[in-house]
């Protein structure tokens, strides 16, 4: 049966060093409860409590699951791998010992760190991308960190591609999936970081679906995403003007995206993200809308 989730980020609590304070956790997973959903991503390491019994303590009070945390790690460096390891054990650990074993790791780069591609996001060319002996040491970070997570704790690791960050368009995402043992690494396919970076979800959920083992929903506008070409909006600008807007009013196609995931059994969960910047908008009325237009699909 499929569930519905959402994720801190939805409420602002996002990974990134960002000038305002988002909301505490206690109000995020309220309002999440409140408006309808069954699970929550960790967020960020430190935004929810650290210590397990604390964790799921304040979870289970609120009635909510918990599926998976962001883990971002600058796989292009080879010198990074060791401390991106130790911080998806510490992440995993702490799932794992709050009774949350079936939890992923959401692996991905660190996106907003290299500043061409944050500058270009929604854009990319070629010419921005990672030489070939950079992917082998990409794909290679990746796999020891899933690796580590599995052997460790028998938990999976989901990669999810990302806009400002190495691995965002079609082309990239398909390159990380051929370098990888699809055993292992599986693909958090996120709709609307697919769309900005300029993909078909609906196409690529039945071409790698049997990878795709954690599913987000967010939609993009694509009159912003014009907007922020013509006017070279960086990632953090894309996403003030509202580049993900609530669910329904872009251009992803959620209706076949769900027919097909009915049509698959898919079986996990969708979480909803639709990101916004620390004290962005109103994420409870979005999180009420989201879930509205979500059950309007049937689910």
């Amino acid at each position: 049966m499929i569930q519905i989730a959402n994720a801190p980020c939805s409420w602002g609590a996002l990974e990134f060093e960002l000038e305002g304070a988002s909301l505490g956790y206690r109000q995020v997973l309220d309002e999440m409860a409140e408006t309808g959903y069954a699970g929550t991503e960790l967020g960020d390491w430190g935004f929810m409590p650290t210590h397990p019994g604390e964790l799921n303590k304040v979870l289970h009070g609120k009635g909510l699951e918990l599926l998976g945390a962001f883990v971002p790690v600058p796989l292009a460096r080879a010198k990074a791998h060791a401390s991106g390891v130790e911080l998806a054990l510490k992440t995993a650990g702490l799932m794992h010992d709050a009774g949350y074993s079936s939890a992923f790791i959401v692996l991905a780069d660190e996106n907003g760190s290299v500043e061409e591609r944050t500058r270009n996001a929604g854009r990319i060319t070629p010419e921005m991308g990672l030489s070939e002996a950079q992917w082998l040491t990409f794909a290679e970070g990746a796999g020891k960190v899933a690796r580590a997570v599995m052997d460790r704790y028998g938990m999976r690791t989901v990669f999810h591609h990302h806009c400002g960050g190495y691995v965002e368009t079609p082309g990239e995402v398909e390159k990380l999936m051929e370098l990888t043992d699809s055993g292992l690494l599986g693909l958090c396919l996120d709709m609307g970081h697919y769309a900005f970076g300029g993909g078909d979800p609906v196409d690529t959920l039945e071409k790698y679906y049997p990878r795709i083992w954690h599913v987000h929903f967010k939609d993009f506008d694509p009159r912003v995403g014009r907007e922020a070409r013509e006017k070279a909006y960086d990632y953090f600008t894309s996403v003030e003007k509202g580049v993900f807007c609530e669910l329904g009013k872009g251009n992803v196609d959620f209706p076949s995206i769900v027919k097909k995931l009915r049509k698959k059994g898919y079986d996990g969960w969708i979480v909803v993200e639709q990101d916004v910047l620390p004290g962005m908008g109103s994420p409870r009325q979005c999180a009420a809308n989201n879930r509205k237009y979500i059950e309007s699909l049937g689910l």
